[in-house]
């Protein structure tokens, strides 16, 4: 099982990407467009232009792991905007994107400062 810690970062390739490429097609979409280091064990994430499929591709330890998945009726959020600059989440944004949510919209509790306590 891979473990995903603080330090895993996942980046999001805006706009679309045809769910046709595979490994070494997302690979070379991360090297070439995204300016990233497709072998960084950073999470790399894709999306259709329907927004109803999500690719993830991950290098681990000695080879990539692509995950798939395909939503029956509803849609993932999705930023746009240009596609050579990717948009960077944490994991727990990448599990709110998957659970539906967008993680832009998310806000949780305020931080205290001690001088405000």
């Amino acid at each position: 099982m891979i473990a995903l810690d603080t330090h895993t970062k996942v980046y999001l390739a805006r706009g679309a990407t045809d769910m046709r490429c595979q490994i070494d097609g997302l690979a070379a979409r991360v090297a070439d467009v995204l300016q990233a280091d497709p072998l960084s064990s950073h999470l790399f994430v894709f999306c259709n232009r329907g927004r109803d499929k999500l690719k993830i591709l991950v290098w681990y330890r000695n080879g990539f792991w692509l995950w798939y998945r395909r939503l029956e009726k509803q849609r993932f959020w999705w930023p746009g905007g240009d596609e050579q600059q990717a948009l960077e989440l944490s994991v727990r944004e990448l599990q709110w994107l998957l659970d539906g949510l967008d993680p832009t919209q998310i806000k949780g509790h305020r931080r205290a400062l001690f001088s405000e306590i």
